[in-house]
């Protein structure tokens, strides 16, 4: 007898058949793994970094206006050339007996060629060079400053993945550990020894680990991807930290931090040159009651005749140089308010310079004290490590004696658990809080 197939048979079986098709023939994206190191991982992200790309393209820009500035003192000159043609109806004028007979039309060609150049204007041309060019060195320090923060980027990153990393360690070897307390617990349960209520709590304390694990990994997954951008690799490079070294850098005295940031802040240098540019600017506006010299030459072509080259005797070439000396005087009582706008504006350059500085110093405060709680919080946790391996060993003697209870011995594995976790972040966090002090200081990428 045959067996009975009705049409949603049939078209489960054709579904399950095109989904094997499909899982043979169809081979997803492998992902890439790759163990990659801090400087590695440093150099790639300054490599590729579009931020870095575009503050090159304004440093271009700036050095293209110190040209054009540079430029403005060469000689301007100009050429030009034209045709004309009169039609002259009435050409006839009477002067008692004489009179005079012009043609009815005429040709004319016209050409001129002329140079000028400025002898002198107050410096003017000077103090534009000299404004384009502190202009570009701000922008220089503009492209320094984008690659601290660049690598500052990836260094956080870099430090972000270690921890969740680390962290995933940790909770793998608990749960190996769980699972082998989940075990024995259960042979005593079978032997009647203990309750159900001990084994389940074991079982519930290893799901509060898996959860925490599940956390872990989003965590992961999310940094990872943020850094496959930003150091420019596929997006599905499933990146390893190499271990990191422990931080061991002795804190100096605070003041030498901040010495290195005052000289070396690419924000305070730049206020600096802003505020020479301000100085030049006042300069320059009191250039203008200065007068002007310059000197031009011009050579005229005018011919009359149809053929725009004729002969000798069909037109003219004046030639004239001269000297042009001006003055604008009417500047004696307009430039001053202009004068005064641009010391207020160097007094604005000068007050922010003195508020960035006071933020400077927050900054490498800030770092600093950090930097010494994390070194402090390493030692301090490395101490409770010890402490937790030996009540987690007492209470599991005591537990395998059924002298303590499976709660004691839950909460001492908790502990201890707890314990590396944060000495693992404590590490982390110290690493990373020396980078953040030096970054304060402006000798990131020096």
């Amino acid at each position: 007898m045959k067996p009975y197939l009705n049409k949603r048979t049939v078209g489960a079986a054709g579904s399950i058949a095109m989904l094997l098709i499909v899982m043979l023939f169809t081979t997803p994206a492998a992902a890439q793994d790759r163990i990659i190191t801090l400087d590695e991982a440093v150099k790639l992200g300054l490599e590729n970094s579009k931020t870095l790309k575009l503050s090159q393209s304004r440093i271009d820009q700036a050095v293209s206006r110190f040209e054009q500035a540079k430029d403005q003192a060469l000689p301007s000159a100009s050429a030009s050339f034209g045709y004309n043609r009169a039609q002259i109806p009435a050409n006839k004028l009477a002067f008692g007996q004489e009179s005079l007979v012009l043609p009815t039309s005429a040709n004319a060609y016209l050409g001129t060629v002329s140079i000028n150049q400025v002898i002198w204007a107050g410096n003017k041309l000077r103090y534009a060079r000299e404004s384009t060019n502190l202009l570009t060195q701000v922008a220089r320090l503009d492209a320094v400053n984008d690659k601290d923060q660049i690598k500052y980027m990836v260094i956080n990153s870099y430090y972000n993945l270690y921890k969740v990393l680390q962290s995933k360690k940790v909770v793998e070897a608990n749960i190996a550990t769980i699972d082998a307390q989940i075990k024995q617990s259960q042979r005593f349960f079978d032997q009647g020894l203990v309750t159900k209520n001990d084994v389940l709590r074991f079982q519930l304390q290893r799901s509060n680990i898996e959860l925490n694990g599940i956390d872990l990994e989003n965590n992961r997954r999310i940094i990872n991807y943020n850094m496959n951008i930003l150091l420019g690799l596929p997006e599905n490079t499933q990146l390893t930290i190499a271990q990191i070294v422990e931080p061991n850098h002795d804190a100096a005295p605070l003041a030498n931090y901040l010495d290195t940031a005052m000289a070396n802040r690419p924000e305070l240098q730049q206020l600096d040159l802003r505020t020479q540019a301000a100085e030049t600017n006042i300069k320059s506006i009191k250039a203008n009651l200065s007068p002007t010299l310059s000197a031009a030459g011009s050579a005229y072509y005018v011919g009359i005749s149809a053929n725009p080259i004729p002969k000798s005797g069909n037109f003219i070439t004046p030639i004239s140089l001269g000297l042009t000396l001006g003055w604008n005087f009417g500047n004696l009582w307009t430039n001053k308010n202009k004068v005064n706008e641009a010391r207020l504006q160097r007094e604005e350059v000068i007050i922010n310079k003195g508020i960035t500085a006071d933020n400077v110093r927050n900054d490498v405060n800030q770092s600093y004290q950090n930097y010494k709680a994390a070194l402090d919080k390493i030692t301090l946790l490395q101490t409770s490590i010890n402490q937790a391996q030996e009540n987690n060993r007492i209470l599991e003697s005591k537990y395998k004696s059924n002298i303590s209870s499976a709660t004691d011995r839950a909460d001492a594995q908790t502990l201890l658990y707890q314990a590396q976790i944060n000495l693992e972040l404590a590490k982390a966090d110290a690493g990373l809080a020396y980078y953040t002090l030096i970054k304060s200081t402006g000798k990131l990428n020096k």
